[in-house]
């Protein structure tokens, strides 16, 4: 008796697509020691002066963005954002600076993941700096 069933399969003929992918992206904008002025603290003469804040930021973006400058994530907007942000009020904690960081710039659907590094540079004078690291991600 002969497998019908068996025959069939081995009549099958595979495709293959043209259009398959070779590769997987990711793709980031890195922001890399962006230094500011800031109002930042919760100590009295922290609110009486302006410090020095570093910002290190990298964001993962959707890799399948087309590379013209109508659909990237522009690094400029990102930093004239943190400028923005900072000059707007005093924040007590590096923490409440972080989460408004992050509102804004997920505004941006094509945003995917943020890792944010907030250092103060010279508030404690035996270390480079103090700070916080927060990576937050678009979870739909």
């Amino acid at each position: 008796m002969v497998n019908t069933r068996y025959n069939k399969f081995q009549r099958m003929k595979i495709l293959k697509f043209k259009d398959k992918q070779k590769f997987r992206y990711t793709k980031k904008i890195i922001i890399k020691d962006l230094t500011l002025d800031i109002s930042v603290g919760i100590h009295d003469f922290e609110k009486l002066k302006k410090q020095r804040v570093r910002f290190n930021i990298e964001i993962t973006t959707d890799p399948n963005l087309k590379t013209n400058i109508n659909s990237i994530v522009n690094y400029e907007n990102i930093i004239n954002t943190i400028k923005e942000i900072t000059k707007k009020k005093h924040y007590e904690l590096l923490e409440s600076l972080s989460e408004t960081i992050f509102d804004e710039i997920f505004k941006n659907k094509k945003i995917k993941k943020i890792n944010l590094k907030i250092e103060k540079l010279d508030i404690v004078e035996e270390t480079k700096s103090v700070g916080i690291e927060v990576k937050k991600t678009r979870l739909q």
